[in-house]
């Protein structure tokens, strides 16, 4: 057994990116910004980048290195939305904000492939679509839903039946689904230090190593503290997400972090590889304890899942995972893995991002439900355009609301998943 946190290591994404790591020094004495942001994954990166391209002074600081946390681990699958449906989005929020807001995150993969254009960063960008694969009959059925509502607001869908799921999956473990033509895959580590150097290069200043161990008011200002130096800026932006500690009473009480697993094959065979996702779409299911998997760069099958809570890797949960990839894939039995890690994945009780203000200047952005590629960058769009322009997102801000159970979290997420098991078992979607 290992650590989780120290896997990134062991990913495949660390062996194979392009872009190379960002040069990001240690935060030394006292610098002075309009901005300082706290986290060098997409969210912050992004906000960094479209800080400094609006003309704004900004400092980003990275606890560890860019790219470090689950924007450089996780699965690289591009997919716009939200968990909700347009249809529930106008519920929750009426109906003028509920569209505004569908508008904006079904444009959230628009967000990362225009950054990758606009700043050639070297990450593989494939835009072949998402495939949503259900795996029983009642599960079908609501996705079908989804696909029709999403059709309906002018998006590219297409509906697969068994046949056609077979055909551009290469298995037969799915009863139909539907094809969303606006996602893609990128290089996900590649990506993250992509923006790093965009946002260099549009003047924003990054350093690594240098977490943030006090942030306080300082008059009209804030002060951002790390062990070797001192930020004072205007504003600040948290853009922390899975790996959010004690920083901002109670917002790590607000998410439930869970390991996301993910293993790599060696490359697939020249045969193989024809019938095994020949149209490079990326693929996830519909079980809420779902199966993502998509072919990497360099021809591998990348398959992942949910993993254990805490830090800790169970060696059981990747057999797990090799043993559902094997099911879908038989032929996959005879293909070594050649790399295997894990990221920590923010979730929300309701499936929603969270904005948050919780004092004047202070911009929080998190909790994307393993969305995060396209929902951060998204998001750091917006949390940059609130600070600098004042101009409110489409999602709505919330109030930082702990779970109250949050300390029995470990159980109840046990619980969750015993839950999420059966449901699976009786065929409804996630």
């Amino acid at each position: 057994m290992g650590s989780s946190a120290d896997s990134h290591r062991a990913s495949l994404w660390q062996a194979t990116a392009e872009e190379p790591p960002v040069a990001a020094a240690p935060l030394a004495g006292e610098v002075e910004a309009e901005a300082a942001v706290i986290g060098g994954g997409y969210t912050g990166l992004s906000a960094a980048l479209s800080l400094a391209e609006a003309g704004a002074r900004v400092v980003l600081l990275e606890a560890r290195e860019i790219g470090w946390g689950g924007s450089g681990r996780n699965g690289g699958q591009v997919i716009p939305g939200l968990k909700l449906d347009p249809s529930e989005m106008c519920a929750r929020w009426g109906e003028a904000r509920g569209r505004a807001l569908a508008r904006a995150v079904g444009g959230a993969a628009d967000a990362v492939f225009d950054r990758i254009a606009r700043h050639s960063i070297r990450c593989a960008p494939v835009r072949a679509g998402w495939i949503q694969a259900a795996h029983a009959a009642p599960a079908l059925a609501r996705v079908l839903r989804r696909a029709e509502e999403w059709r309906a607001a002018g998006a590219p869908v297409e509906i697969l039946d068994a046949d056609a799921v077979a055909t551009r999956t290469g298995t037969r473990a799915y009863v139909g689904g539907w094809r969303d033509g606006r996602a893609g895959t990128i290089h996900p580590l590649s990506y993250a230090r992509g923006l790093a150097r965009a946002a260099q290069g549009a003047g924003a200043v990054l350093h690594g190593s240098s977490p943030v161990r006090r942030l306080s008011r300082e008059g009209r200002s804030w002060r951002v503290e790390t062990p070797g130096g001192l930020a004072r800026a205007s504003s600040v932006v948290v853009a922390t997400n899975a790996y959010t500690d004690g920083l901002i009473p109670g917002l790590a009480r607000t998410l439930l972090t869970v390991q996301s697993m993910q293993i790599a094959t060696a490359p697939l065979p020249e045969a193989l590889r024809a019938r095994i996702l020949p149209g490079c779409e990326c693929v996830s299911e519909t079980r809420r304890l779902a199966f993502y998997f998509r072919l990497s760069p360099d021809g591998r099958l990348v398959f992942g899942g949910r993993g254990a809570v805490g830090d800790e890797e169970r060696e059981g949960l990747f057999r797990a995972l090799r043993a559902a990839m094997v099911r879908a894939y038989p032929e996959a039995a005879a293909l070594p893995v050649e790399y295997r890690w894990s990221g920590q994945v923010a979730l929300t009780l309701d499936g929603l991002p969270r904005l948050h203000e919780p004092a004047p200047g202070l911009f929080v952005g998190l909790g994307y439900n393993g969305r995060g590629v396209a929902m951060a960058t998204l998001m750091g769009e917006w949390l940059a355009a609130r600070l600098h322009r004042g101009i409110e997102a489409p999602l709505p801000r919330t109030d930082i609301a702990p779970l109250p159970w949050h300390t029995l979290r470990r159980p109840a997420i046990g619980l969750g998943i015993a839950w999420a098991w059966a449901r699976d078992r009786m065929g409804f979607a996630g």
